[in-house]
């Protein structure tokens, strides 16, 4: 059973959060091996900030509830999302899980790759060892004291053990009868057959879904048009979607900023643009 921990999803300018000690113990299958005992502390923040903080670089913040709870900028957020987009869409491929919802979860249970056991297990999901797992774990304090997750070489391949989690599952199988793009309904559908235990959970995931235009990858694989809604034209920073023509520079001159800080603001490494592309611009 995935790890059953309350997932928040806040947008938040200030913290207030004392020191938590976090005690992390790295197994490997196969031959005996020593023990290797890694302990995490969590930062000492001031109990009150301001958003003129140094540390919000003048992007929102927000508190993500991985394994522990972690506070992460959105542009780290953006650096994440094109880090494993293109692994989403090849997951929704092969599998038929939505991009949007891969994308999500991963945000989501690893506090988009700053979390304890993403960091030092490669583990973006929180899935636990149960009886099938035969590769290496880390024993990590949630529930109950030193449960046993899976560790991995590289986050990829996490990506991929998520899918086949989801897969081989039969109380997983309803979901896999939804519209290919239906990530309300998967959404709701996880919740409801046990991946977490946070009644709040679906609400979340969709947040962050639509907060980063995520569903737009889930449009990419199938080939159908972007649209976007209502509800995620209701964000925190000013968006455009591209249109056909435009450029960084007619974009920049548009809305009376750098190419530079275009590039900065959407994690963007080139020059390339994609029609219906959400970028960040104020």
């Amino acid at each position: 059973m995935i790890r059953k921990s309350a997932l928040l999803f806040v947008v938040l300018f200030v913290i207030s959060c004392g020191s938590k000690r976090v005690v992390i113990q790295t197994t490997k299958s196969g031959k005996s091996q020593p023990h290797i005992n890694v302990v995490v502390k969590k930062s000492n923040e001031n109990k009150t900030s301001t958003s003129n903080s140094s540390d919000n670089n003048s992007l929102n913040t927000e508190i993500l509830e991985a394994t522990t709870r972690v506070k992460v900028t959105t542009e780290i957020v953006l650096a994440y999302i094109a880090k494993f987009k293109d692994i989403a869409k090849n997951n929704m491929q092969q599998f038929g899980i939505p991009s949007s919802i891969c994308l999500g979860q991963g945000i989501l249970e690893s506090g988009a790759g700053t979390g304890p056991l993403s960091s030092l297990a490669n583990n973006h999901f929180g899935i636990k060892c149960h009886k099938d797992w035969t590769g290496a774990s880390v024993k990590y304090d949630d529930d109950s004291a030193q449960e046993c997750f899976r560790k991995y070489n590289q986050a990829s391949e996490s990506y991929n053990d998520h899918a086949l989690f989801l897969k081989g599952r039969k109380w997983y199988e309803p979901l896999f009868k939804l519209e290919k793009d239906d990530y309300k309904g998967w959404a709701k559908g996880l919740k409801a057959a046990g991946y977490a235990t946070d009644p709040k959970y679906p609400e979340k995931l969709i947040a962050i879904i639509e907060r980063y235009h995520l569903d737009q990858y889930d449009s990419e694989v199938l080939g159908t048009e972007y649209v976007v809604t209502s509800n995620q034209s209701k964000s925190n920073f000013k968006e455009y979607q591209v249109s056909q023509g435009d450029t960084l520079y007619s974009i920049s001159k548009k809305f009376n900023v750098s190419i530079d800080d275009l590039k900065k603001k959407n994690n963007i490494s080139d020059n390339v643009l994609s029609i219906g592309q959400i970028l960040i611009v104020e």
